[in-house]
């Protein structure tokens, strides 16, 4: 057997080889290959990004056997001595995912644990991973909903859609039917929900106020008898008492309170 090489069967019996290599006493797999030659082929990959200069720039699919998220590891080991299993390359308190040569995203070093174990994937636009066998949008690890809308509900700070470290993201809109806009130098924070057509609730001096005000309205519609599923908002740091107070006080607009389930408008007073 070539050097590296591994000869497996599979659960069907069929033959197939692994690569691998041991540097500086770490052992590290290179992958799985239908050919002897294909799996040396990778080892030799392995050893030559291991002990040369090569730069993820110089990757290609032409020139390597290996797969470009094993080859990303390899070079982070080479230049920061920490071998991590998904394509990261470690930077000066913040690391670089490679989700492919040219699609790379910049997290945190805090967030470095949570994606050495999680694969970044991204589908129809949305870059999610599996997390407990649930595909998990990453923006939920920023407290922004699914339905948020970028540029609306939140915003890259310094334009880079692609920088996902914490200060660069700003949350705008973080509750379910609460929009924030300026007028004349003030805050308000209008709250729509939707029936038959998007409805206003009501305009507020806070946040909170609003997205209690949402959960209100969907209290009065239920009543009402409009079965549409809502989400509610949940309201972090406030406590039960806290809560109904502001529930009690904070008003709604008569759209809501007075909405027609049979006709779809507001019915008369």
């Amino acid at each position: 057997m070539l050097p590296g090489v591994f000869a497996a069967n599979k659960k069907n019996g069929s033959l197939y080889y692994r690569a691998s290599l041991t540097h500086k006493n770490k052992h590290i797999s290179l992958g799985s290959f239908k050919t002897e030659k294909e799996a040396y082929n990778a080892y030799l990959d392995g050893d030559k990004i291991i002990h040369s200069t090569i730069a993820i720039e110089d990757y290609s699919e032409d020139s390597f056997t290996i797969s470009f998220d094993k080859f990303i590891s390899l070079v982070n080991y080479r230049d920061n001595g920490i071998y991590i299993k998904t394509p990261i390359y470690l930077k000066n308190r913040y690391f670089l995912y490679y989700l492919a040569k040219d699609s790379i995203f910049k997290f945190d070093i805090d967030d470095l644990f949570y994606y050495s174990n999680h694969k970044i994937m991204k589908r129809n636009g949305y870059l999610f991973v599996s997390d407990y066998g649930m595909q998990t949008n990453i923006l939920y690890r920023y407290g922004i909903k699914h339905h948020a809308v970028m540029g609306k509900d939140y915003i890259f700070s310094n334009g880079d859609t692609q920088d996902y470290r914490y200060g660069n993201i700003e949350i705008i809109n973080r509750y379910n039917g609460v929009s924030k806009y300026i007028n004349k130098g003030i805050e308000i924070f209008r709250v729509k929900i939707h029936i038959v057509g998007d409805y206003i609730v009501g305009e507020y001096e806070n946040e909170i106020e609003a997205a209690i005000a949402y959960n209100k309205a969907i209290d009065t519609l239920k009543n009402r008898g409009i079965l549409i599923n809502y989400t509610e908002n949940y309201i972090e740091n406030l406590t039960s008492k806290e809560y109904h107070e502001i529930y009690e006080h904070v008003k709604i607009s008569k759209n809501i309170r007075h909405f027609d389930t049979l006709n779809g408008c507001i019915s008369e007073i």
